[in-house]
């Protein structure tokens, strides 16, 4: 985030926006420190500095000690300065999932509140179920008021209608929904396909931390791709891109699958469980006992599942080749590193393509924690651009 910055009175907005840049991105800095970061001279840091904790977005958090001279003030973002809510929406129609997670968390990230909600707090009305958990979590946090909204939905998001597609949660679909919420909770609201969130906390946390750009396939009640390009992801003209449950399966035959979902998704996993004996109450609980188990059943039902990955994964590996696909969603968490090898095995077998395959390494809902990280990113962003668009004001001479 460190950018240049200008040390004239017709620059400050932008010295304000590079320092406040800087404390997100760094944590904790010195004034020192952040006088060599910026080139700033020490008379305009400390009117920066100043500026920000007025304006109630820096702190003091400590001091320097031990080396010659007064001890240095350590600066930090003000972590009150605005207050995230991540909620991961559900379809659970085939999973034991609650159908609403969140968590409340403050400008440094730091979790506030966390809870899992195994009803509806408003019987299907959008506008009235965020507003519960909003004072749900707020009261356990002990904080007034939400300022961002991050939502994690099982659909595609279309920001040019404010409108969720391809969604199986009651009133979640209707038209113009996000923008309504917006207007009717009063806070900024933003919203995109859960596993585009998975991908970034993939990215932040997980297996792809590090590469320079991956695809993330998901396994679990339904199939989907989130292609992340390194800097952004690829969401499409109207937020479906990676939809790759759709894709049919040629012209089959009455009886077979008809698409990559009736393939490898939550219920074709489930019934191909069955099949060889296991009886789990969700597929992910049929694969992690597999998973677990030394038997021939066990590894019938693993090697037969990993062969339908595999066509998913050569989909997504043909089409895009990315240097790295990660194995994601319950069903992948389930059947870890034994499931992966089945799958890059299978996917060897039957394609000469050799694209790298690695499994999640997240075993906290990845839904959740994309929606904390990409509402934080959100919200600072936007606090280091209001900063560089702010008026100028006059000062007298």
């Amino acid at each position: 985030m460190a950018r240049l910055a200008g040390s004239s009175k017709l620059l400050r907005a932008m010295n304000e926006s590079a320092t406040m840049a800087l404390l997100i991105d760094r944590g904790t800095l010195t004034r020192g420190e952040l006088r060599e970061l910026t080139g700033l001279s020490k008379p305009t840091t400390s009117d920066v500095l100043r500026t920000l904790t007025e304006a109630g977005l820096a702190v003091v958090v400590g001091h320097t000690s031990g080396g010659p001279g007064p001890n240095a003030e350590v600066y930090a973002v003000n972590p009150a300065a605005a207050t995230v809510l991540a909620i991961s929406v559900r379809d659970v129609s085939e999973t034991l999932h609650a159908p609403f997670e969140a968590a409340l968390c403050d400008l440094s990230g730091a979790v506030l509140a966390r809870a899992a909600y195994p009803s509806d707090p408003a019987d299907g009305d959008p506008v009235g179920t965020v507003r519960a958990i909003a004072s749900d979590l707020c009261s356990r946090a002990g904080r007034a008021r939400v300022t961002h909204l991050q939502l994690g939905v099982p659909g595609s998001y279309d920001p040019q209608t404010g409108t969720i597609r391809h969604i199986d949660v009651a009133g979640w679909g209707r038209p113009g929904l996000v923008t309504e919420l917006a207007a009717a909770l009063d806070l900024t609201v933003d919203a995109d396909n859960d596993v585009n969130l998975a991908a970034i906390a993939e990215r932040h946390r997980g297996a792809a931390a590090g590469s320079g750009s991956f695809a993330l396939l998901w396994l679990g009640a339904g199939l989907g791709c989130a292609i992340d390009l390194g800097a952004s992801l690829l969401r499409g003209a109207t937020g479906g891109a990676g939809e790759i449950g759709y894709v049919p399966l040629g012209l089959a035959a009455p009886g077979q699958p008809r698409d990559l979902q009736s393939l490898a998704g939550g219920p074709a996993v489930a019934a191909l469980g069955a099949a060889h004996g296991f009886t789990g109450a969700t597929p992910e609980e049929m694969v992690a006992d597999a998973a677990r188990a030394d038997s021939p059943a066990a590894d019938a039902f693993l090697g037969a599942l990993a062969d339908r990955i595999a066509v998913v994964l050569a989909v997504v590996a043909a089409l895009l080749d990315p240097p790295l696909v990660v194995l994601a969603g319950e069903v992948a968490q389930a059947g870890g590193a034994r499931l992966r090898d089945l799958v890059t095995e299978a996917f060897h077998r039957n394609t000469p393509l050799r694209t790298p395959v690695e499994v999640t390494a997240l075993t906290d809902d990845a839904v959740l924690l994309g929606a904390m990280d990409s509402g934080l990113r959100s919200v600072r962003e936007s606090m280091v651009e209001s900063l560089n668009a702010r008026p100028i004001p006059a000062r007298s001479t």
